[in-house]
Order: C-alpha cells, then structure tokens, then sequence
C-alpha cells in the first residue's frame, strides 16, 4: 500500500471514532423522552429507587376513613362519639335496587351509666338508628335492669341489622334493607342472668316480664316503629327497632 492510501484510512477512522462519540452524547441527551425514565438514570439508580412507589387506586370500600360524610351524617357522627358509643364509621355502598349501606356505622359497645356495654352480632346501621340506640341502652334498658332486676345490663344480644331482604310475605323492602333496623332477642346482666324474650316475655317471672315491657314502651319513645312479641308470631323472640320518625309500637 501506498502511504497516501494509509493515511486516508487512518483519517476516515478517526472521523468514525468522533460521530460514535456525538451519537452517545445525543442519545444522552433524549433520555429524558424515554417512557418511565428519569433524565436518562439508569434502573435502579438512586433516582429511580428514590422516587416513591405510585399508589394503587383507592375506593371507598378499601379507604372508608378517605370521604368526607354528609353535613347530616357528619352531625349524627359527632352526637354519636359524643355519648360515649366507640364505633367505626363505614363507606356507602348500594347492594341491590333498594338495598344500601348509607351513612352507616359498626358499633362495638355502648356507654352505660358506669361502665360501656357490650352487642352481639349488630352489623352495619344507619348512624341515627344507632345513636337512638346507644340512648334506649342507657337510659331506657340499663336503668330499668338496675331497678326492677337489681343488676346493670352488661350486654345486649341482636338478631342483627341490615340484610337485602323483603317484609317477609311482601314484595316491599324491609327497613333493613337498608340497615335502618335493629333486632334485639336478650339481654345478659351484669351477674349473669340472661333475659330471652322468646322464653321470658311470658315464662319469666314477675320482676323480668315487668322489665322486658319497660324497655319495649321505652323503645317506643325513640324509635319509629317498635315491634315485639304481641305484634305477631314472627317477632315473639325479638323487638323490631327501626328508624325515628312516624311512631307505632306494637
């Protein structure tokens, strides 16, 4: 080879060298256009690992505590907390045409004269319903218990609250369908004594039918509708305690 012939080709890997070195610093420079990327950082970078995690979409039923209630239900939740009731609040959510879960809570004890009171297998109610029914409980059931029984109320044992059914033989939707009813069957005292309303409404003895009709007229001053064993067949083991508007106790 000649050495002219040498030093064109020396020159020519030369130029080559240089346009590599541009490319590599242009593509530095679009690193930002990357999807996912960080001005051109690396995986696991200390860019990349320090930003935080994105956050997994939220909704009411995984983040309940994350809305703001209504003025209404927001009023009832601060009369609620205020009587001493220890709840949690819950989110709304619709079931079915005319069953809902709205402005709800979970109770788990009720203040009592001297010391809280327990309830057995209560599920979601409407806040009013429960704040009428943390009242009855102290003022209504557990003071009666302690005159006419000689002992507190220490539990107070339900049926129950909101399920997505009808009146039963109807095709209407029951007030807890819309867990606006509650259904109480006993009430166990503090020293142990357990009054059953389906055996003791009529088989107690006189002290206990006396109290079980205390606390049902009582029920009558809070909620709207009151049905107990008298009304029919179907509520002779428990009271119907539902809303607290229009009055009719049976």
């Amino acid at each position: 080879m000649t050495a002219q012939y040498c030093l064109a080709m020396k020159s020519m890997a030369q130029l080559g060298s240089i346009a590599l070195a541009a490319s590599a610093l242009a593509l530095a420079g679009c690193g930002s256009v990357i999807p996912g990327g960080s001005g051109g950082a690396a995986p696991g970078s200390a860019s990349t690992t320090a930003r935080a995690p994105a956050r997994p979409a939220t909704s009411l039923a995984s983040a309940p505590q994350s809305y703001a209630p209504r003025p209404a239900d927001a009023s009832c939740l601060a009369d609620l907390g205020a009587s001493g009731a220890r709840f949690d609040r819950l989110p709304d959510t619709y079931a079915a045409p005319g069953c809902n879960k709205l402005g709800t809570v979970q109770l788990m004890a009720l203040a009592g004269d001297r010391a809280p009171l327990s309830i057995a297998n209560l599920g979601p109610v409407q806040c009013n319903v429960a704040k009428a029914f943390g009242d009855w409980a102290r003022f209504g059931v557990e003071r009666a218990a302690r005159q006419l029984l000689g002992s507190p109320v220490a539990k107070i044992e339900t049926m129950g609250s909101y399920a997505c059914r009808n009146v039963a033989g109807t095709e209407r939707r029951s007030a807890h369908a819309r867990a606006e009813a509650i259904d109480v069957s006993a009430f166990v005292l503090a020293d142990g004594r357990r009054i059953v309303l389906k055996r003791d409404w009529n088989g107690g003895d006189a002290a206990t039918r006396e109290f079980l009709r205390v606390v049902h007229k009582s029920a009558c001053k809070r909620f709207g509708t009151v049905l107990g064993p008298e009304y029919n067949a179907a509520h002779q083991d428990h009271f119907h305690l539902e809303g607290t508007g229009a009055k009719f106790c049976r």
